[in-house]
C-alpha cells in the first residue's frame, strides 16, 4: 500500500509539472494568435482606408471636373419641322408644332409620330409620358416613349392641363356658367369630375398630378371679403381617398396672396409658389405642409424642377450676374444660391448638374454652383438633353441632331 500511494504522489507531481509546462505553452501560442490577429485586423483596416481614400479622391476628381472643350459628332440630319418646338422626354426627343408631333431616339432614328391640327399646341411632360393639347381646343394627344397612348375628347375648351406618368390627364375646360376639372384615362375613359365656381371653391388657377396620378393638387383663387385668397387643395384618387367626400384630403389657404404655380416634384413631395413665398408639401396620401420659404418682393422669372430640386430664377442687380438661381431641396432646403449672365431658354437639373443654355451657349454647374462648362453652339440647338453620362449630351440642332462629348 505504500508504493501505491509512492506512486500517486509521483503520478501528481508528474502531473503537476506537466501541466504547468502546457499552460505556459498554451499561453504563449494564444498570445502569437492574437497577435497574429491584431496584425491582419489593422493590415484590413489600413487596406481599406487607403481604398476608401482611393474612391473618395477618384470621386471628388470626377465629381469636380472641369471641361475645356465639347467635341461634336452628327447623329442625324434633316428631322423636318423647322419651326418645331423640342423638348427632352426621358432621353427621347419630342418636336412638336401645329400639325403634329415625333419622337426620336438619342440616336436620331425616329420611334413615332402623330398628325393633328392645333392653333396652340402646349406640351406637357411626366417621366416618359408627354400629353400634347390645344389651349381653348378639345383634344390632348397622349404618348409615351413607345409610342400612341390615346386621344382625349375634352368637349369643353381646355384652359390648362397636366399628365401622370401613368398617361392619367387632369384637365380645366371651360363651362358655360362653372369649370370643370375632369381626369382622363390616356385613352379618354372619364376617370373623375369635379365643378368649381367662383362663389363655392374658386377658379382652379394651376393643377398638377402626381407621377402615380393617385393625388391632383389644385390651386384655386376666389374673393375673400373684398381682398383675394387662394386655397391649395389636395384630392387623392387611391384607396384612401375612396373614404373623403369628393376625394378631399387636405388644402391650405393663404390670403391675401395669389398661387399660380403648382407642381408635383415625385409622388410624396409637391410645391407651391406665390407671389412671396415657396410652399412645400409632404405624404403621398393627405399631404401636410412642410416647409415655406419667403421670397420677399422679387419676381420669379422662371422656375424648373426634377424630383430631387427646384430651382427659382430672379433677376440679379449685383456684380455676380445678370440671374440668380435659388436651388431647394424636397425638405424646402435652400441648397444653393448661383448666379449666371446668359439668356437662358432652358435649364435641367440633372445628375447633381444644373445645364443653363440657349441656342448659342451652355453653361454647366455642379450643386456647389461651380461652372464645370462653358461653351459657344456652333448651330442653333433647340433643345439640350442629357444622357446617362454627364459629360455627353444630345443636341437638337435647326439642322439635325449631334452628341456632345466633354473632355
Amino acid at each position: 500500500m505504500a508504493e501505491v500511494r509512492d506512486f500517486n504522489v509521483y503520478a501528481k507531481r508528474h502531473n503537476d509539472e506537466d501541466g504547468d509546462s502546457s499552460f505556459d505553452g498554451a499561453v504563449s501560442y494564444k498570445e502569437k494568435i492574437r497577435s497574429h490577429k491584431l496584425k491582419v485586423f489593422f493590415r484590413t483596416v489600413l487596406i481599406a482606408a487607403l481604398v476608401i481614400f482611393a474612391v473618395a479622391a477618384i470621386y471628388v476628381s470626377w465629381r469636380d471636373k472641369e471641361y475645356s472643350e465639347a467635341v461634336m459628332t452628327s447623329i442625324a440630319t434633316n428631322l423636318g419641322g423647322s419651326d418645331a418646338k423640342v423638348i427632352n422626354l426621358a432621353g427621347f426627343a419630342v418636336q412638336y408644332s401645329k400639325d403634329g408631333v415625333s419622337c426620336f431616339s438619342s440616336e436620331g432614328k425616329p420611334v413615332w409620330n402623330q398628325t393633328y391640327e392645333m392653333q396652340h399646341p402646349i406640351a406637357h411632360t411626366c417621366n416618359s409620358v408627354v400629353a400634347i393639347g390645344d389651349y381653348n381646343g378639345h383634344h390632348i394627344y397622349v404618348n409615351s416613349t413607345s409610342g400612341t397612348m390615346g386621344i382625349v375628347d375634352t368637349s369643353l375648351p381646355i384652359r390648362d392641363f397636366c399628365v401622370s406618368g401613368q398617361g392619367v390627364v387632369a384637365a380645366v375646360l371651360d363651362g358655360t356658367d362653372v369649370t370643370w376639372i375632369y381626369l382622363y384615362s390616356a385613352t379618354g375613359e372619364t376617370i373623375a369630375s369635379m365643378k368649381t365656381t367662383m362663389k363655392d371653391s374658386g377658379y382652379p388657377i394651376a393643377i398638377s398630378l402626381s407621377p402615380n396620378a393617385e393625388l391632383l393638387c389644385v390651386s384655386y383663387l376666389y374673393p375673400d371679403e373684398g381682398a383675394i385668397k387662394t386655397s391649395v387643395a389636395f384630392f387623392n384618387f387611391g384607396s384612401v381617398g375612396q373614404n373623403s367626400i369628393d376625394n378631399y384630403a387636405s388644402g391650405y389657404d393663404y390670403p391675401g396672396v395669389i398661387v399660380p404655380y403648382v407642381q408635383f416634384m415625385n409622388s410624396s413631395t409637391a410645391i407651391a409658389v406665390s407671389d412671396d413665398r415657396i410652399m412645400f408639401y409632404s405624404g403621398n396620401q393627405k399631404p401636410v405642409s412642410q416647409a415655406e420659404n419667403l421670397l420677399g418682393n422679387e419676381e420669379v422669372r422662371s422656375i424648373y424642377f426634377d424630383s430631387d430640386y427646384i430651382g427659382l430664377v430672379f433677376a440679379n442687380s449685383t456684380p455676380d450676374g445678370e440671374y440668380r438661381l435659388q436651388v431647394y431641396n424636397t425638405s424646402g432646403d435652400k441648397a444653393l444660391t448661383t448666379y449666371f449672365d446668359i439668356a437662358y431658354s432652358d435649364i435641367i437639373f440633372n445628375n447633381k448638374q444644373i445645364v443653363i443654355y440657349n441656342e448659342d451657349e451652355c453653361v454647366i454647374k455642379d450643386m456647389t454652383g461651380h461652372n464645370k462648362y462653358e461653351g459657344i453652339f456652333t448651330t442653333p440647338v433647340k433643345a439640350m438633353i442629357p444622357t446617362s453620362a454627364r459629360n455627353k449630351f444630345t443636341l437638337v440642332t435647326s439642322v439635325g441632331m449631334e452628341s456632345m462629348n466633354l473632355k
